[in-house]
């Protein structure tokens, strides 16, 4: 979301002073030159109230129990995503066996081992993702400003940019395995894995930012 400058700010408080509609102070703040998501985060500061002068709509606040949830709600969001992969990877490792790794007795426990610690690990970091994601969404049910909430914004974006890098490397050696004539069946699934993975989580958030920028 584009911040929205002290100058804009002033500009549009001194306008809806002065009675002026909300559609006149857009278009002319965008013949200004102006961007779009500026102008409507500004006028969004101010509640749509019939009032002699503007009246400003409560700033969101950061609490412990806040940032609390909502740093175990992505961390929860990260292990999932991990040891589903891992999972993946191990069960794709133990159907399609790496022929450069065959003969070593070991290999198949290990995978057997791995594929253990992932489910376990699966069936503690997502039923607490849900549960979390439960908790969040009722509070927004309770106060709506929740959802501007500071650390949410940070977290989700930082989010956006750790899956935006998986999905942009995991093309890169999809290309690199493509001119070196390395493609594989096994090779092809975990690119697979990656992909959707990172697919689901970055359309999700994304979806979630642009429908909180449309309600506002």
């Amino acid at each position: 979301m584009a911040a929205v400058s002290e100058e804009l700010s002033n500009f549009i408080r001194e306008a809806l002073q002065q009675g002026l509609g909300r559609p006149e102070i857009e278009k002319v703040l965008l013949e200004a030159g102006w961007m779009k998501e500026e102008v409507a985060h500004g006028l969004g500061k101010f509640a749509d109230v019939d009032f002699p002068i503007p009246v400003p709509k409560p700033k969101p606040y950061l609490s412990a129990m806040e940032a609390f949830l909502y740093l175990l709600l992505f961390a929860a969001l990260y292990m999932s995503a991990y040891n589903l992969g891992s999972l993946l990877f191990n069960i794709i490792a133990l159907v399609l066996p790496d022929p450069a790794l065959t003969g070593r007795g070991d290999m198949e426990a290990w995978i057997e081992r791995g594929i253990r610690w992932d489910i376990s690990m699966l069936l503690i970091a997502f039923p607490l993702y849900l549960y979390m994601s439960y908790l969040i969404s009722r509070s927004y049910r309770r106060d709506p400003l929740g959802r501007a909430s500071k650390i949410r914004k940070w977290l989700t974006y930082v989010t956006l940019f750790i899956v935006s890098g998986f999905i942009v490397g995991d093309l890169a050696v999809l290309i690199f395995n493509l001119l070196g004539g390395e493609m594989t069946l096994r090779f092809f699934l975990k690119f697979l894995v990656v992909g959707i993975i990172a697919g689901t989580i970055f359309g999700y958030y994304l979806w979630d930012l642009r429908k909180e920028e449309k309600e506002q």
